[in-house]
């Protein structure tokens, strides 16, 4: 049984099936679920630069960085009628590479878990999983992960790759240049990637419009999914009408109105970057005492990334994809021997997918107007386990300052693998 459960061919199977599931629903669930793909990207696309009118974050302003646009174009390839279908394709094309170098490293330990983790991960999320440009970012981001200890410049090309996709994995190279003895390597093929994108994003006329996707965030309100909003969302939903949900036309998202919600917005960028610099920090000290960069990468990541999702002022769903990347990695490093036990991450994670497709996309119109006080409820303990989360990593990375791994008593995971290696 457990060399069925390890077989490539089990994984791969498992992998075809869980992405078929993702793509059904992804075209024909209600609510909408690839609606950004649909709508809002093919429009960018097909209506909009095809047409004439110009090049998102070239012509004009945009809010993602720029190398959004490409995998959006390449999803036009087949014709208008397939965006869809053809996005759907890139993305397990996407999912495919990285799925491939994940089960090599993790064969290399001697596991297969983490393979089915993040396929047990993406259909419990669901079709928000694939249908968003989060979708192209968290795969690259994987890559670069997994890579980078033992290649630092093409993880640093990787990541930035990623991070000049959908902001996010800047922070996985923040935490990787702080971790990595071999930093050197990283901040040459960061600086490298970004120095190609500028050039050739000035030489198409982009100007400072390459860097749009900065400004056109700080005038945001509060979506109604992010962490920070969970108090207004409940005077929305029981409360005397002082909150209010209304759809943003400029953003195109759902957001509340009502007393403090501004000032909880203006507040919410200045909390993430005073979090991330202390965390950082935290990464920066374990360094200098010595630790190995399997001790101090894995809950660095997974602190920051999750800084990123509850310190944010949006909060879209497809937020929660990017914690299979600091997962995943969490996991193959404790296989290695080399990290932490990453159990209760990967069981709060499945916890937190399965949460948010409890109420995305099919019941989504649920929360709008006046909330459904069920569904609030969904919301508040998802986003109550996003804290519980973020605070085992920061508690992780003390522990990591604090001690060294091999200070610590080996858990039940560890001495199981230790158990299950000595006989291989």
């Amino acid at each position: 049984m457990l060399a069925t459960v390890r077989s490539p061919i089990a994984l791969w199977a498992g992998f075809l099936l869980a992405h078929l599931w993702l793509g059904m629903l992804a075209l024909y669930a209600p609510g909408q679920p690839i609606g950004d793909v649909t709508s809002v990207y093919r429009f960018w696309i097909v209506d909009y630069a095809f047409e004439g009118y110009g090049w998102v974050g070239i012509d004009t302003v945009w809010v993602y960085p720029i190398l959004a646009i490409v995998p959006m174009i390449a999803a036009a390839a087949l014709g208008p009628d397939l965006y869809a279908s053809t996005w759907l394709s890139l993305v397990m094309l996407a999912d495919a590479i990285a799925f491939a170098v994940l089960i090599t490293v993790a064969r290399r330990h001697g596991v297969a878990h983490p393979g089915w983790w993040w396929l047990g991960f993406l259909v419990a999320l669901g079709p928000v999983a694939i249908g968003r440009i989060d979708s192209i970012t968290v795969p690259l981001a994987m890559l670069g992960v997994l890579v980078v200890v033992t290649r630092p410049a093409l993880g640093g090309v990787l990541l930035t790759v990623a991070a000049w996709t959908k902001v996010w994995p800047a922070a996985l190279v923040a935490a990787v240049v702080v971790a990595l003895r071999d930093r050197g390597r990283v901040v040459i093929g960061a600086a490298a990637t970004t120095a190609v994108v500028l050039i050739a994003a000035l030489a198409l006329g982009a100007g400072g419009n390459v860097f749009s996707f900065i400004t056109q965030q700080t005038g945001r309100g509060l979506q109604i999914e992010s962490v920070i909003a969970t108090p207004w969302m409940w005077d929305a939903t029981l409360g005397p009408g002082h909150t209010q949900v209304y759809y943003d036309t400029a953003i195109l998202t759902f957001q509340l109105r009502g007393d403090g919600v501004l000032d909880a917005a203006a507040v919410a960028t200045p909390l993430l970057a005073l979090a991330a610099l202390v965390l950082l920090g935290l990464g920066v000290i374990a360094t200098r005492r010595g630790r190995e960069p399997g001790e101090v990468l894995p809950p660095l990541v997974l602190a920051l990334t999750l800084a990123m999702i509850i310190f944010n002022k949006v909060g879209s769903p497809q937020f929660v994809t990017w914690l299979a990347v600091p997962i995943v990695f969490g996991l193959v490093t404790a296989a290695s021997g080399a990290g932490r036990s990453f159990r209760v991450p990967a069981v709060l994670g499945i916890a937190i997918a399965v949460l948010t497709q409890a109420f995305y996309p099919y019941l989504y119109h649920e929360l709008l107007g006046v909330p459904n006080l069920v569904l609030v409820l969904v919301l508040t303990a998802r986003n109550i386990l996003y804290l519980t989360l973020f605070a085992w990593a920061v508690v992780a990375l003390i522990q990591v300052v604090r001690h060294p791994l091999a200070d610590h008593e080996s858990d039940a995971d560890d001495a199981a693998l230790d158990w299950i290696q000595a006989r291989r």
